[in-house]
């Protein structure tokens, strides 16, 4: 079994997908972050020394920490390991209703839906959680969903190197829904293609009507 299983080349690969962000240096400490807090606290209007926010800050940081854990992960890491067992199979592989959520980079309010990804892989396949991972590497980060959409898309095309790529990103937006112009409920959809379900419109409505089929 071990035979089958292979490590994917690192090597031409862009340095969104090769590699973690590199953090601002010199990095805030943890103290220095809790005081920012702090001071955001008191500017809402609250007292950061009442009894109820004396450990916010802790609370808040720690939450940081596990809300953006996307800036020390690798997208390549994540698609590391490749199987060749897929027989005969030379259709594409749709994983969809992925839940997802990330925060926005213009406010850092949530967003959150559903993704929806289909690749066409060439003599190897990866495993399917992988790409729910991957989703979450760049979720965790702050994000549009528009590049979000698009770094989904290029760190498949590029570590898997498959024939084609779809994806679909649909979310509700709190910078819309709390805030601003507050409509509940709207939904955004992005989508990004490569390869054959850029080139040939039938495999991207196949795409769009296997997504739509059943959804619950």
């Amino acid at each position: 079994m071990d035979a089958l299983i292979k490590t994917w080349p690192k090597s031409g690969l862009s340095e969104h997908v090769r590699a973690a962000p590199q953090p601002i240096s010199p990095r805030p400490s943890r103290e220095e972050a809790e005081a920012a807090v702090r001071t955001l606290i008191a500017y809402a209007g609250d007292d950061p020394g009442r009894d109820g926010l004396l450990d916010t800050p802790k609370r808040v940081v720690g939450a940081f920490d596990e809300l953006y854990r996307g800036y020390t992960e690798c997208p390549a890491e994540v698609l590391d390991r490749t199987f060749a067992e897929m027989g005969a199979y030379d259709d594409f592989v749709l994983v969809k209703d992925i839940e997802f959520h990330s925060n926005c980079e213009h406010h850092m309010m949530p967003f959150f839906g559903k993704a929806h990804i289909a690749y066409t892989p060439v003599e190897r396949v990866v495993g399917l959680s992988k790409l729910a991972r991957l989703i979450d590497v760049y979720a965790r980060r702050l994000q549009t969903q528009e590049h979000l959409t698009s770094q989904i898309t290029t760190a498949i095309e590029e570590i898997l190197k498959p024939r084609g790529v779809a994806v679909m990103m649909e979310a509700e937006h709190m910078c819309m829904s709390l805030r601003g112009v507050q409509k509940p409920g709207t939904m955004t959809v992005t989508t990004k293609f490569s390869g054959i379900f850029r080139d040939d419109p039938s495999q991207q409505v196949r795409f769009i009507s296997l997504v739509r089929s059943g959804s619950r």
